[in-house]
């Protein structure tokens, strides 16, 4: 798999969320950010794609129960879009 460094780019929407997190789970957010930003981390954050309606956008793990909802945009951007539990998915 060809090794990639990606460009991080956020919505309003996930700026918004992010505010909102505790300090704590702000800083794993930002780690795991760092860590998106390389592909070789990917399968370590289980970078996945979601299936059904929501099949054009991708997840990545924080924690167990946290997740990082994004898109993939011309081939080294990564659009952050939302952050949270499963609840995000709907």
């Amino acid at each position: 798999m060809a090794e990639y460094s990606y460009e991080i780019h956020y919505k309003p929407s996930f700026i918004r969320l992010f505010k909102k997190l505790d300090p704590q789970l702000q800083e794993e957010v930002e780690i795991t950010i760092e860590k998106l930003k390389d592909s070789r981390n990917h399968q370590s954050l289980r970078v996945h794609k979601l299936s059904g309606r929501l099949r054009q956008f991708h997840s990545c793990s924080i924690n167990y129960r946290e997740r990082i909802f994004f898109e993939f945009q011309d081939n080294r951007i990564i659009v952050l879009l939302t952050v949270g539990n499963h609840d995000i998915y709907r």
